[in-house]
């Protein structure tokens, strides 16, 4: 491990880690007692203390329930938080829990209270500790599930979630440099089992991640190429719109729409559609699914399999236009007819006994 990666962070780092987020008017603090989370705590309330205005914090915990220790050390984030003189509040995940899929439901049950602590408090942001070694942890994941470019591109700085803004300062951070921080601080953290127990896909990816350091498959490297297909994504991002206003032009038949109303379908040209590349098509058609379906987003193999379909289809489509075809998917429903493909609404699925 380089020695850098030894020493811990700086006021003057922690000043250049946060200043993207200087001028909100309030950051909830995602803080759960492990060492990440406390060093973001501990280091967030350094640097607004050295600002003459800045955001107002709040320190929240999730108490998940899911371990006898997990209330006392939400009292032990805010004690530590009183000490640096921070808010805090301790949110509790209540109701049934479910037998299977537990990270992923606490995941999504965390982000739902954090982002209502948030929207009462008037925060814009909420920061969360995630880490170098976490965004490489995150891509091995997703590579091993065959998850496309954007997938791959992992953790954003900055994303959206339950209508906040989610941001991650430590993203290119060891968590070996926030464990220095608080050592130096003389700050202890609690240490969760549950990051170790080999039932969980996480401990099982970073068991993975250090036998394949030695081939070069470490953190940061792993980190590094997140980055970088975090870049070419947003790059053919950048096209599909391009691409996306081109068959805007070229779509003669769309159904004209009055000014400030939506239009309830999406529609291509069908030999337009064709001459564009393949990755420009999935992801117009994945825009248009996600837009009109009601059913969550598309799984990324299942628009695939569609995209094919609809590719033969209009091959023969462009040179017969007699060939029709209707799939749905996600709620949406896909067809092409006479030479134009439509993406709009499915009727609500019927249950039995309706």
């Amino acid at each position: 491990m380089p020695e850098n990666e030894k020493s811990p962070i700086s006021a003057r780092q922690a000043k250049t880690l946060f200043a993207d987020w200087k001028h909100a008017p309030a950051i909830v603090l995602a803080v759960s007692g492990g060492p990440d989370s406390l060093a973001l705590m501990w280091l967030a309330a350094r640097w607004r203390k050295a600002l003459a205005r800045g955001p107002a914090l709040l320190a929240v915990t999730v108490d998940h329930g899911l371990r006898p220790e997990s209330a006392r050390e939400a009292r032990d984030v805010k004690r530590l938080a009183s000490r640096l003189g921070v808010p805090h509040r301790t949110m509790r995940w209540s109701g049934k829990k479910p037998q299977s899929g537990v990270p992923a439901a606490a995941r999504t049950a965390r982000y739902r209270l954090l982002a209502t602590v948030a929207r009462q408090s008037g925060a814009s942001h909420i920061l969360t500790a995630h880490t170098r070694d976490d965004q490489a942890e995150t891509l091995l994941m997703r590579l091993l599930r065959g998850s496309g470019i954007g997938g791959l591109a992992a953790m954003a700085r900055e994303s959206e979630r339950e209508g906040v803004r989610i941001a991650r300062p430590f993203l290119n951070i060891a968590k070996s440099q926030l464990i220095a921080t608080l050592r130096k601080a003389n700050i202890s953290y609690a240490d969760d089992p549950t990051n170790r127990d080999p039932r969980f896909t996480r401990p099982r990816i970073r068991e993975l991640i250090e036998g394949l350091s030695a081939e070069g498959g470490d953190a940061r490297n792993l980190a590094r190429l997140a980055s970088r297909l975090a870049r070419a994504n947003a790059a053919i991002e950048v096209l599909a719109d391009g691409a996306a206003r081109y068959l805007a032009l070229r779509d003669h038949k769309a159904p004209s729409v009055a000014p400030g109303a939506k239009s309830q379908t999406a529609g291509f040209e069908a030999e337009a559609f064709a001459r564009l590349p393949e990755e420009i098509r999935l992801r117009l058609l994945l825009r248009a699914i996600d837009r009109f379906g009601h059913e969550g987003p598309a799984e990324l193999g299942k628009a695939e399999a569609l995209l094919a379909s609809l590719d033969r289809a209009s091959r023969t489509a462009i040179k017969t236009r007699q060939v029709r075809l209707k799939q749905t998917l996600a709620g949406a429903v896909v067809s092409l007819a006479g030479g134009r493909i439509v993406i709009a609404p499915a009727p609500p699925r019927r249950h039995r006994g309706d």
